[in-house]
């Protein structure tokens, strides 16, 4: 097996190692050494390494930003999901996951994994659905049932996979002991689905209880594990509560089993955040797991944004990224309400770009000052088509500016007294 964590401790130096080096602009021996620590993770299956863009992901790098893509049990069209993901890989996603619930699964996956960018599911969806089918309820879902399945996904060369190996029978019993009453619940769809089927079946959660079995399949294809949260606060009013630092806990203890045995981890987290706990929460994720990758789905810092949730989300987003997260996963303008539009996918991803930069400018400096350099000088010139190439969204930019005026020097916010024409002969 060839673990890419297990070679780094050898010192063992892979092209892609070389590769990711010098497009972080950090030194070899440095991005060597986090990965051997499990500081820094390079999704990338065994089954498809040599047609994945290479994305290290971790302490001392730029920070990423993943798309959700994916059809619902209401609203099933491959073609539109395509097309959020060639519009998610045209605007610069780093990573991309298909979260569909609804179709032919196994199509719309493999067919999403056509596109060059580290590719993540969450193979309890297809089980629980599966377990439906079959047994007539998704909690009749047995432990067989689902680690075929991810098994099945690791086979197909998906790269990273969230895993809710964290929630435990004990942390949901003494939960409902203590009448821990949230104002939003459970509100991850995955930590929903292990509860009920530990509620139900009144077993330990598959996922904690085997995962030295899950360890050993990841192993097998060196896929990235990402812990996910299951009890992550789906309201501002319930972060940083009992179930999620109880959690949390857990993971930091998976986090180093996974290690034990070679295997790289991320870690997931919330959710939902008030702005003053932002920076506690990634503090927290980076002391109790020594450091390991931080995940996080925003984080948004309001309740009341429907309609507007990937600017919460940004806002939330860019503390994290300065604090040290290191993955952000994006919201869509359409979070909350529906399943996002192939416009809103870019709107949202665009935002997280932002979040994810602005959080680099503190956390790296002037590695992450290049292009704000550029363009200001850029902007100083009136220098347009290198103002176009220097923007997040090129297109955007140029409509825009040529909405009432195509020609060369000023836009028209300043017209003639632009400030670089008065200052222009002094």
């Amino acid at each position: 097996m060839n673990l890419l964590m297990k070679e780094a401790k050898s010192g063992e130096i892979r092209e892609e190692i070389k590769e990711i080096s010098e497009k972080e602009g950090v030194p070899l021996e440095f991005l060597l050494k986090k990965i051997s620590q499990g500081k820094v993770v390079v999704p990338r299956n065994l089954e498809r390494r040599e047609e994945v863009k290479l994305v290290g992901i971790g302490e001392g790098l730029t920070t990423k930003v993943n798309v959700n893509v994916g059809t619902s049990t209401l609203q099933t069209d491959l073609e539109m999901e395509l097309e959020k993901a060639r519009i998610a890989v045209e605007y610069g996603t780093d990573t991309m996951m298909d979260l569909s619930t609804g179709g032919d699964l196994d199509e719309i996956r493999r067919k999403l994994m056509e596109f060059p960018v580290p590719f993540g599911t969450v193979p309890v969806y297809q089980a629980f659905l599966e377990a439906i089918k079959k047994r007539g309820a998704g909690v009749e879902m047995t432990e067989d049932d689902l680690f075929k399945v991810i098994e099945k996904h690791f086979k197909d060369g998906v790269d990273f996979v969230t895993v809710h190996s964290g929630v435990t029978k004990e942390t949901i019993e003494k939960a409902m002991a203590r009448n821990e009453r949230r104002v939003a619940g459970i509100v991850s769809r995955g930590g929903a689905i292990i509860s009920a089927w530990m509620l139900h079946n009144e077993e330990e959660n598959p996922l904690n209880k085997n995962y030295d079995y899950l360890l050993e399949l990841a192993s097998e294809y060196d896929v990235v594990l990402s812990l996910g949260d299951a009890l992550r606060p789906g309201s501002v009013l319930d972060s940083s509560d009992y179930l999620q630092m109880a959690e949390m806990l857990e993971i930091s203890r998976l986090v180093e089993r996974a290690w034990e045995k070679g295997v790289q981890v991320m870690v997931e987290g919330p959710g939902h955040v008030p702005l003053d706990q932002v920076a506690p929460n990634v503090k927290l994720e980076k002391s109790l797991c020594k450091g390991a990758p931080y995940y996080l789905l925003g984080p948004l810092v309001t309740d009341i944004a429907a309609g507007y949730d990937h600017i919460s989300s940004a806002i939330g987003a860019a503390i994290a990224s300065a604090e040290g997260a290191d993955l952000i996963c994006y919201l869509t303008p359409a979070e909350h309400l529906s399943l996002p539009t192939p416009e809103e996918v870019k709107e949202g991803l665009i935002a997280s770009k932002i979040a994810a930069h602005a959080g680099d400018i503190v956390k790296l400096g002037e590695r992450a000052l290049k292009k704000d350099r550029e363009i200001s000088e850029a902007r100083r010139n009136l220098d347009w088509k290198r103002i176009y190439s220097l923007c997040l969204d090129p297109k955007k930019a140029k409509k825009i500016r040529e909405r009432f005026f195509t020609g060369e020097g000023p836009c028209t916010m300043c017209g003639e007294l632009c400030v670089y024409l008065i200052l222009k002969d002094l």
